[in-house]
């Protein structure tokens, strides 16, 4: 009996649990596992897919950039459909607000960081969200210095009404992923999106930030 590969087998596993326990993003099963080993050790996976430009020498960076720019024009495309015919200027609106109703009051910065936005950007949403009423801003109860926005009933009740719409964009972007896809797809992008909202809670300068990129990938 190779007892070398059984032990191997079993420090997989508990690095499974332990990784698993906090996130909950696989089933705890064989096939939860299985896809959790795919992406945490992608060198044990033989399949590579192709791509256009492979053969011509396109790298994995490229072609990464590309579909996740054009994955961002399908999901805006979506956005815009399901609020054609809503009160809604822009997707930026209800997400802002679904923001609000998940997480409470937060100040403007918070709240543009959570959504990762410039400043100047993000303070054009909230002020036209409050100017409609469906965010208010208040004196927060902890720090008499400090003043917090949050949703307003109008608010409330104008996204309630439009989350159908908003759910179907949504389900649309994932497409025909299925539900095992989806998990793997969630692990990836949570990794890759921590890796860059630690860069941008640094508030670098346009020029400061690639060096700090590669600093960090070195």
């Amino acid at each position: 009996m190779n007892y070398d590969l059984i032990k191997t087998v079993v420090e997989l596993i508990q690095q499974f649990m332990e990784q698993n326990e906090d996130k909950a993003l696989y089933s705890n099963d064989i096939q939860g596992f299985s896809e959790w080993l795919i992406i945490s050790h992608p060198e044990d996976s033989e399949s590579e897919p192709g791509w256009l430009g492979m053969e011509s020498g396109r790298s994995t960076d490229s072609i990464i950039n590309t579909l996740l720019t054009r994955m961002g024009r399908y999901a805006k495309s979506y956005s815009r459909s399901a609020t054609y015919h809503s009160v809604f200027s822009s997707q930026d609106d209800f997400i802002y607000l679904i923001s609000l109703k998940s997480v409470g009051p937060m100040t403007k910065m918070e709240l543009i960081r959570r959504n990762v936005h410039e400043k100047s950007s993000g303070i054009l949403i909230i002020n036209r969200l409050i100017r409609n009423g469906w965010v208010k801003q208040e004196i927060s109860q902890k720090d008499k210095r400090t003043k917090h926005v949050q949703l307003t009933q109008e608010g409330f009740t104008v996204l309630n009404e439009h989350m159908d719409e908003i759910r179907k964009a949504s389900r649309a972007v994932v497409g025909n992923l299925t539900h095992s896809e989806q998990m793997l797809f969630i692990a990836i992008l949570s990794k890759l999106d921590e890796f860059h909202h630690s860069l941008y809670r640094m508030n670098l300068e346009a020029q400061e930030l690639l060096d700090a990129v590669y600093k960090k990938l070195n």
